[in-house]
């Protein structure tokens, strides 16, 4: 059983000393996660990668009903969900109109190498998502990891228990259901 594992083990059995070791042990991945998934959001964030990693590790860790993991993979997933969530919610928020949801920023420099996930992209895929977790939780899980967290094919297909080849065809099925659910809620 891994440190990691077993620190979580403890979390789970109320040990309140644990959540301190367990922090040094993810912390570095939960921080390429997040500046993963940064990276593809706007320029101009207010929210930073660092402040991404320890507001999900607080949701997971200072509950006020003690969580349990099965595995190191698991926890992840739960991150991975908890920064998602957050996300969501920044997203909402700058697109409501009282933090200027209305108004169009204006770049400068038209040449960007890769453009970053517009905040209304981020809410259909998220509202979707809830969809497609009734149908196929497996798929679901996938495209948390692999669009709300960065993670890449063989990174999710790891965290899920699956082969890569597996997850390539989830990641296939998941990505042509949300697209064709995205569309019926257009044409809808």
């Amino acid at each position: 059983m891994s440190d990691v594992t077993q620190i979580l083990s403890k979390i789970a059995a109320g040990d309140q000393q644990a959540s301190a070791e367990l922090l040094p042990l993810v912390y570095e991945e939960l921080r390429k996660l997040a500046a993963a998934k940064m990276a593809q959001e706007n320029p101009g964030q207010t929210l930073q990668a660092t402040a991404l990693v320890h507001d999900a590790y607080l949701r997971l860790v200072n509950t006020q009903k003690a969580q349990s993991w099965d595995s190191r993979g698991h926890f992840f997933a739960a991150a991975s969900e908890a920064m998602r969530r957050i996300l969501v919610d920044v997203a909402r928020r700058k697109h409501s109109g009282k933090h200027g949801g209305g108004l169009v920023r204006q770049e400068l420099a038209s040449e960007r190498i890769s453009l970053p996930v517009p905040a209304e992209e981020l809410i259909t895929v998220h509202e979707s998502l809830d969809s497609l977790e009734a149908v196929n939780p497996q798929a679901a899980s996938l495209v948390k990891l692999r669009y709300f967290a960065g993670f890449t094919i063989e990174a999710s297909a790891e965290h899920l228990g699956i082969s890569p080849r597996k997850a390539n065809q989830v990641w296939s099925y998941a990505k042509a259901w949300l697209a064709a659910d995205i569309a019926d809620g257009r044409d809808g």
